[in-house]
């Protein structure tokens, strides 16, 4: 650990034992793929969650705005105790350390997946333009940017011609026109098993910080293909077809006809797995994380059914079927 990060740990330990009275424990709970690092402060029965978000390359504020609006839904999201924007600190209330993957199996999936998708048809039920940031095309595309600059490049070690460059950027626009065609939501935009916490009410709801406004089908498909566990295509089209019906019921912006729904999840995952794609390689590859390119196989297993379903995507096949290293 650096002099930098530690001088952070001591700060950040100091302005909580200024919030709150008596001797605390710390433990550290987690240091994600981004710049945040968590930490649980105990007294007695009691503990908190001390966030230390440097202020040069997280949002405080957009946190704090995103769990109101939470709150706000009905989820269940930590509470927003103490923050200072300026310094980057944080301390929230503590959902647990039983995160959805670390329970999820066959047996009580069916449950704790139909907790899930009852809080996200309520967040998305509390939708209202303008309160967030529109995840728009040109976001879309810097995300899929990421799947030719560290993946195709990167991990696959391949020069794009420019004849392969165009027919990539026309499969991205494929994909960017079904997500245009998308009404909006609001989208947690990671809303998979790792930032679900088995609390009570179900589920625990954290690492929100980058919500949008964008479309419907974006959270259902991180939901169900999720970065770090994989489920059959049976058991899968069982729970989007319960979200659909929960939308269609409550009159959410979805697609009307189940088919056109399917398409807009297959699709919406598409551009988020290609964005992973990239991204994970370069958490692995830049950042030093290696553990991320554990995963890439599992999202060019979900990237392959639906380039193959869409003949628009076929310029990508080439680079899904790419044999790793």
């Amino acid at each position: 650990m650096s002099a930098l990060v530690d001088r952070r740990y001591e700060q950040l330990v100091a302005w909580l034992a200024a919030r709150i009275d008596g001797p605390l424990e710390w433990e550290t709970v987690s240091a994600d793929a981004s710049r945040r690092r968590y930490f649980r402060a105990r007294r007695g029965e009691r503990s908190w969650i001390a966030v230390d978000a440097p202020p040069e390359h997280e949002n405080v504020d957009a946190f704090v705005t995103v769990a109101g609006l939470l709150d706000g839904a009905g989820l269940n999201a930590p509470q927003v105790i103490h923050h200072d924007a300026a310094l980057g600190f944080m301390c929230l209330s503590d959902l647990g350390d039983r995160t959805y993957l670390s329970v999820l199996d066959d047996d009580n999936a069916d449950a704790l997946f139909g907790a899930a998708i009852g809080a996200l048809l309520d967040w998305q039920g509390a939708s209202r333009p303008g309160v967030l940031p529109d995840y728009d095309r040109a976001t879309f595309a810097r995300e899929m940017a990421l799947f030719k600059q560290w993946y195709v490049a990167g991990e696959l070690g391949h020069d794009l011609s420019t004849r392969d460059d165009r027919a990539i950027d026309g499969a991205f626009d494929f994909i960017l026109d079904r997500l245009a065609g998308q009404p909006s939501v609001y989208v947690h935009r990671d809303y998979m098993p790792r930032n679900l916490m088995v609390n009570h009410p179900l589920p625990g709801v954290i690492d929100f910080q980058d919500a949008r406004y964008g479309p419907a089908a974006y959270d259902v498909a991180s939901l169900f293909r999720d970065a770090f566990i994989s489920w059959s295509s049976a058991r899968v089209d069982g729970w989007v077809r319960h979200y659909w019906d929960g939308a269609i019921g409550r009159g959410l912006p979805v697609a009307a006809d189940w088919p056109t729904f399917c398409d807009d999840v297959a699709l919406t995952g598409a551009q988020r797995h290609l964005k992973i794609l990239g991204l994970f390689v370069r958490i692995a590859r830049r950042d030093g994380k290696p553990r991320y390119a554990a995963d890439l196989e599992r999202f060019r297993d979900y990237l392959r059914p639906v380039v193959a379903g869409f003949d628009e995507l076929a310029p990508l096949a080439p680079f899904i079927e790419t044999r790793l290293g």
